[in-house]
């Protein structure tokens, strides 16, 4: 019988996920790992050879190391529930004009609950991953906090995870740097890991080039949107694109157009085609919509309520008082925030508690959620 309970622990291979799981173990939890096979890369067609948390190497790793450290380990095969969602609503997003948050997503939607319910089938009490970010209980609720290494922190990534999942979930590196991490894959005698490459690219998209991914995903979308007009701000043409879901707000390079200064892309209409181009300065913005949230600390934020919000992965964040309207959040900026693209996810902070997230919103899809 285990001291502290029985956890599912996801292992990619990697040294995040490796650690935890041998940490979890050496506290005296029953470990069971569990590598997700999310992605078959041979039939992207991408130019890079298969890397990350698919591919054959990344299982072995994960195995051997349940198999020296004497608990069990399986692989999970989630490919069909990956695809179904995450891929379809990367797509979908990209053709919407939008810029989507495929990690979000999936963390969201796909890897907690397929980890809690074949953890519910094995009689496990938690799950947990290798993820920097730290849970606690407060006042009958489950909350994410930023990790102690802020320049790894994932919280920003974890805003979806509902309480259900948030009561379950064990994150054992959110106290720990980077380099403890490091030193402790060295003391549990995997020098090799510390020196693995971490890989930050979309595990379904490993050559980074997305553009390519969705012309061989949507047969037909490069002749069917080639010759779209990149616009100003007062909507004269100055060119011709190649289709307004090859770019992304706050764009400065691949545009393939000069005009003797920086330009960024600052607006994209999938209704006509059209990509705005501007001045870096035309990207800052005083306020935006968000919706589709889900609440960590309170219930529901309350209207007036002042707070740091982050509009990417590596955003230092920006002071903004939140009013509620009750069907989603409207965000005035203290000051101003630059390359606000709906789509991605906006995350509210109380200190280093995530009050709660969401996703940016288009002017049109205010009043249509």
């Amino acid at each position: 019988m285990s001291r502290h309970g029985k956890v599912m622990v996801a292992m990619s291979g990697g040294i995040d996920s490796t650690v935890a799981a041998l940490m979890l173990n050496e506290q005296g939890y029953e470990v069971i790992g569990i590598t997700m096979k999310t992605w078959d890369y041979a039939v992207s067609g991408g130019s890079k050879k298969e890397t990350g948390c698919c591919n054959i190497d990344s299982f072995n790793d994960a195995r051997a190391a349940a198999v020296h450290h004497g608990f069990p380990h399986y692989i999970l095969d989630i490919r069909e529930e990956f695809g179904d969602f995450v891929i379809e609503n990367f797509v979908d997003e990209y053709i919407a004009g939008r810029t989507p948050n495929p990690c979000v997503m999936c963390n969201t939607h796909i890897k907690w609950r397929a980890l809690l319910k074949r953890a519910n089938a094995m009689d496990c009490e938690f799950i947990a991953t290798g993820h920097y970010a730290k849970t606690r209980e407060e006042n009958g609720r489950y909350l994410i906090s930023k990790a102690v290494d802020e320049t790894k922190d994932q919280s920003y990534v974890l805003w979806g995870l509902q309480q259900d999942l948030l009561s379950r979930t064990l994150l054992p590196l959110g106290g720990f740097r980077k380099s403890a991490i490091r030193q402790m894959a060295h003391d549990y005698g995997y020098p090799e890991l510390a020196k693995k490459s971490e890989s930050y690219e979309i595990c379904f998209v490993p050559d980074n080039d997305y553009r390519g991914f969705l012309k061989r995903n949507v047969p037909g979308l490069e002749e069917k949107l080639d010759g779209g007009f990149f616009i100003d701000k007062n909507g004269n043409i100055i060119g011709q694109h190649k289709g307004y879901p090859f770019y992304t707000i706050g764009q400065r390079k691949g545009l393939d157009i000069t005009f003797g200064k920086p330009v960024f892309v600052t607006a994209i209409d999938p209704n006509n085609n059209t990509v705005t181009l501007g001045d870096e300065d035309d990207l800052l913005k005083d306020e935006m919509c968000v919706g589709k949230m889900n609440y960590i600390k309170y219930p529901i934020i309350e209207d007036g309520t002042e707070a740091v919000v982050k509009i990417r992965y590596r955003d230092n964040g920006t002071n903004a008082t939140i009013y509620n309207n009750h069907r989603d959040l409207n965000v005035s900026f203290h000051g101003q925030a630059k390359g606000i693209a709906p789509g991605q996810s906006a995350v509210f902070y109380e200190g280093d508690d995530v009050l709660a997230g969401g996703i940016i919103l288009r002017k049109e899809q205010i009043n249509n959620q």
